[in-house]
């Protein structure tokens, strides 16, 4: 029906006048999302208590555009980056599951996001629901879900733990790890004040260097890079016993 309407008034009108009207249309409605979603994102994070998790739809429909920053996507690509197609993935502390859907399902043959919030595992399953993606809410310190993986993603949540609980965590990552298999995973630089970026926040991170320090006990090859923005210093990970992207042989196997 909507498309014998369009064809119809193109008939008309022409082209260039139906596309402008679909044009200004379009833009009305991202302005309508834009305004709620500010709303919403200053009502959860300046009303107390502070939450532990972001829905990524404010960034999609209102921060970036604001803040011209990719960080958002930085996150869900760099971690696309280590999956191969049909790959078994566990994703700890997944959130919204905004990446789930929107960055790993399409190459994942199965993905497992974890979460211990009880509002966010019924939150991701209403609006981040994929065929293949199973959400679970358990707290990864004592109930990790059990299988064999080809891909760990523990993306935005490393700080949120103990060094205590972070070397556990890392035991019993490598222990679901199929051969091959990749960790990898985001944080963020902690502030030149001291303070921390989230109260919620156990265990920021002085440099690269100081990251790295926890993965090397568990893995043969660990590859810590950053970017840089105005408002954060982000530090992305990728931790295996074998081929990590970028580097050589990745690149090999990738052309191939």
């Amino acid at each position: 029906m909507k498309r014998r309407i369009l064809k119809f008034a193109t008939s008309i009108f022409g082209k260039k006048t139906i596309a402008g009207f679909l044009k200004k249309r379009s833009l009305r409605s991202r302005q309508k999302a834009s305004f709620w979603h500010q709303t919403q994102m200053d009502y959860e994070w300046r009303t107390p208590p502070e939450p532990e998790w972001f829905d990524h739809y404010c960034d999609q429909f209102y921060q970036f555009r604001k803040t011209q920053n990719p960080l958002w996507v930085e996150r869900g690509t760099f971690g696309l980056l280590a999956i191969k197609q049909g790959a078994d993935v566990l994703e700890l502390c997944c959130g919204d599951g905004f990446n789930s859907y929107h960055f790993y399902s399409i190459r994942a043959k199965s993905i497992i996001s974890a979460d211990f919030d009880q509002d966010a595992i019924p939150h991701a399953r209403k609006y981040n629901q994929s065929h293949n993606v199973e959400f679970r809410s358990c707290d990864i310190r004592t109930q990790m879900p059990q299988g064999s993986f080809d891909n760990v993603i523990w993306d935005a949540a490393i700080e949120h733990f103990t060094e205590e609980e972070i070397d556990s965590i890392m035991k019993n990552i490598k222990s679901r790890l199929k051969p091959g298999g990749v960790l990898t995973g985001y944080t963020i630089v902690e502030l030149a004040t001291g303070e921390k970026s989230l109260s919620h926040h156990e265990r920021e991170f002085r440099s690269k260097e100081d990251l790295k320090s926890f993965f090397e006990p568990h893995f043969k090859n660990v590859k810590v890079f950053e970017t840089i923005y105005p408002s954060r210093h982000n530090l992305y990970f990728y931790a295996s016993d074998s081929v990590l992207p970028f580097d050589k042989e990745w690149e090999f196997i990738t052309i191939k």
